[in-house]
């Protein structure tokens, strides 16, 4: 098991950790990490492991090990050499893109509130991202949902995170947006994210403190994937 310290704390880029774990493919297991794994989504993060006698190794993404999602493997690039476990390392974040996730991430959650439709799928990207919905019909007035929002980002509502237990998940799934995609369950508490009054939603991803630092967004292309599916992509307006 890994504690996943980017859940209690988004911003921090760097921790020293143990090497508890080298995987038959070169992955590098800790005992704690700021690295989130690729999932909901959301790509995993790229940075660095720093070894004792200075020399750094490579990670260029992070991933949860068979679908395990209480640990996470850290992929180092080819040919690195690897810690040996028990090895003391600092675990650094590759901290640009990883903004850019955390902003694009809290700015779909604000989609779907504007897109008030089921959610099929999504991708979190750090130039762009993207909603599907269970949308029979383009929207007639894209522009005024532009506007709606970046008015909710303006607005600088602050984002929170909140535990409910399993049980109380169950009896709550209008919460759950996404219609292919459940919140992780079974290890007794679920994560939820709030933003001010308007949107809460169980995720396990990395978000902004505030809707203010996503900045202005616009919508991208409205594309029709099926006969009641819409994708709706989102650009940052840079």
């Amino acid at each position: 098991m890994t504690e996943f310290l980017f859940r209690d704390d988004s911003y921090l880029q760097s921790v020293s950790a143990t090497v508890t774990g080298v995987t038959p493919m070169g992955g590098i297991m800790l005992d704690r990490t700021v690295f989130y794994a690729a999932s909901g989504g959301q790509p995993g993060d790229s940075g660095s492991l720093m070894r004792a006698d200075g020399s750094t190794v490579a990670i260029i993404t992070a991933l949860h090990p068979d679908g395990d999602k209480t640990a996470i493997v850290h992929v180092p690039a080819d040919g690195s050499a690897l810690p040996a476990i028990g090895e003391m390392v600092t675990a650094t974040l590759d901290w640009a893109p990883r903004y850019r996730l955390m902003r694009m991430h809290t700015a779909l959650h604000l989609l779907s509130v504007v897109f008030a439709y089921p959610v099929t799928g999504g991708a979190i990207g750090a130039d762009k991202g993207r909603l599907d919905f269970a949308m029979p019909e383009a929207p007639e007035n894209p522009e005024a949902l532009e506007g709606a929002l970046n008015a909710m980002i303006s607005a600088d509502h602050p984002v929170n995170q909140e535990w409910i237990t399993d049980g109380e998940m169950a009896a709550n799934p209008d919460m759950i947006k996404t219609m292919n995609v459940k919140p992780p369950m079974g290890q007794g508490r679920v994560r939820l994210i709030r933003i001010g009054d308007v949107d809460l939603q169980p995720c396990g991803g990395t978000h902004v403190q505030s809707t203010g630092e996503i900045g202005p967004v616009r919508l991208g292309k409205i594309e029709n994937k099926g006969k009641q599916n819409r994708r709706v992509n989102l650009l940052f307006v840079e």
